[in-house]
């Protein structure tokens, strides 16, 4: 009996220590905590400036009338997998044509950690794309061996870019490649251009082709970290494209582009799906995502942008819903950009605002990273082989040397500033419509919460946290990061 109960109560024992081994942390509190503040806003010198250190105070339940940002820390969701851009043909091309101090300088500003905003991120193009100053591709007609395969097209601008982004990175960067059209003798169109297919007979060449990619740019020092598919596999364009239905793209990544990057040792490599807007993509994702053998090989579904109508609001509530059907899976935000460049608006405050809204409404809907397009063009929004101009945050205006820093520069940076890789996104939920808030919990233990104010006005409102708040002030069209 004595035996008994001595082992009863080592049972008991045993289960505490269980328990308390994997008791959850203690609830955050915000007592006695300061916040930190770094904003940008119009008609203001205050870009990513500190401007203020405010203190929680007990506030106690908030009467209707007082405007709140509220954030529960101990409320988590997706994992945050980092910010960046893309290192285009016409962003090296532009980057080559400024003197040294200013290629420095831009290094600096994207890929710097601590001078700069941190881009974790990079995407490159798999032969030529749009913002190409002409096409090209990496093999010669009719090589369906690829033994003619070679980079060289990238060795004069784009591979000294990306090394030198890698370098200012501190020696990694996440950098993901995406083809804008295979070569055009393997389509049925037989041109790089205006849409087309990729011929059934040529699917195991072109899953060699991604290969070869991978390994030639390993080869040069810069590792590869993930590829998509095809960008835009519903747009014909006048520009390099091709068109994947969802079952042809489930089908190519199941029976080609999986097995043979696994099979040349590059599992490890990610590979995302869709890589377009948001106005297809639970469709696209169920198409993938519900078929065990292609779901296995496909990392994350990526998106862009470009599904709103004149006038219309971004359809955000996709992104939601395909996070909700498959949280398992890795949602990216792959390509974006304000169209139609004109010079003379380079000062617009929409285009940051563009940038706030939808990284906000994205995260706070289930996205983990982001990607802008070009991280630099010219002074006429290109180079661009058809006439397709775009603004990107920085512009270089090359017949004087100078850097024109964008406010979407600005407001990319209060997000990938100061949230970290890794990072658990938060509650955070505000009281009023003007004021868009997403916030995540980094490693290092710390809050960052957004709060961007999309009004004319001021709006004064309490960061408010289990009873305890911080009294804030959201400038007239600003964007703020509070750190705590």
């Amino acid at each position: 009996m004595k035996k008994q109960l001595t082992a009863s109560l080592l049972g008991l024992m045993l289960t505490s220590i269980a328990h308390a081994q994997v008791a959850k942390p203690a609830s955050f509190s915000a007592t006695g905590k300061k916040v930190t503040v770094y904003t940008t806003a119009e008609k203001s010198e205050l870009k990513l400036s500190a401007n203020g250190s405010v203190e929680f105070k007990y506030m106690g339940q908030p009467v209707e009338t007082q405007v709140c940002v509220f954030v529960d820390p101990d409320k988590t969701f997706q994992s945050f997998i980092g910010i960046g851009g893309a290192l285009t043909d016409a962003a090296a091309e532009t980057y080559a044509k400024l003197p040294a101090a200013k290629q420095q300088e831009i290094l600096k500003a994207y890929f710097d950690k601590k001078e700069g905003l941190g881009y974790t991120i990079g995407r490159t193009n798999i032969n030529s794309c749009d913002f190409s100053s002409s096409s090209y591709v990496y093999v010669a007609d009719n090589d369906k061996e690829l033994k003619t395969f070679s980079i060289a097209p990238d060795q004069k601008f784009k591979i000294p870019l990306i090394k030198a982004a890698i370098k200012a990175a501190g020696g990694k960067l996440n950098l993901f490649a995406s083809p804008w059209s295979p070569p055009s003798w393997m389509k049925d169109n037989n041109d790089l251009l205006q849409g087309g297919h990729l011929k059934k007979e040529f699917y195991g060449a072109w899953a060699n082709y991604f290969t070869r990619f991978i390994k030639a740019y390993e080869k040069e020092g810069m590792p590869i970290w993930a590829v998509s598919i095809q960008n835009e596999p519903m747009a014909k364009q006048k520009w390099e494209s091709c068109i994947y239905t969802a079952e042809e793209e489930r089908d190519f990544l199941k029976n080609n582009l999986g097995p043979t990057m696994e099979k040349a040792g590059l599992k490890s490599k990610k590979i995302i799906v869709w890589d377009h807007n948001r106005d297809l993509m639970y469709q696209r994702a169920q198409t993938y995502f519900d078929d065990k053998q292609a779901s296995k090989y496909a990392w994350g579904i990526g998106f862009h942008w470009y599904e709103t109508w004149s006038g219309g609001d971004p359809m955000f509530e996709n992104v939601k819903r395909v996070h909700e059907a498959y949280p398992d899976k890795n949602i990216m935000f792959t390509e974006g950009c304000v169209e139609k460049f004109e010079f003379e608006k380079v000062d617009d405050w929409k285009l940051g605002e563009r940038y706030g809204r939808s990284m906000i409404n994205d995260f706070n809907n289930g996205m983990g990273g982001f990607t802008d397009w070009n991280i630099l063009l010219d002074e006429t929004g290109g180079p661009n082989h058809v006439g397709n101009f775009c603004f990107a945050p920085v512009i270089a205006d090359t017949r004087t040397g100078e850097l024109i820093y964008t406010n979407a520069f600005y407001y990319i940076g209060q997000f990938s500033k100061f949230i970290q890789p890794g990072a658990k996104r938060i509650t955070s939920a505000a009281s009023r419509s003007q004021l868009l808030t997403t916030a995540f919990k980094n490693p290092d233990g710390k809050n960052v919460v957004v709060v961007m104010n999309q009004a004319d006005a001021a709006t004064t409102y309490y960061l408010w946290i289990k009873g305890q708040a911080a009294e804030l002030n959201a400038l007239p069209h600003s964007i703020s990061t509070l750190v705590f």
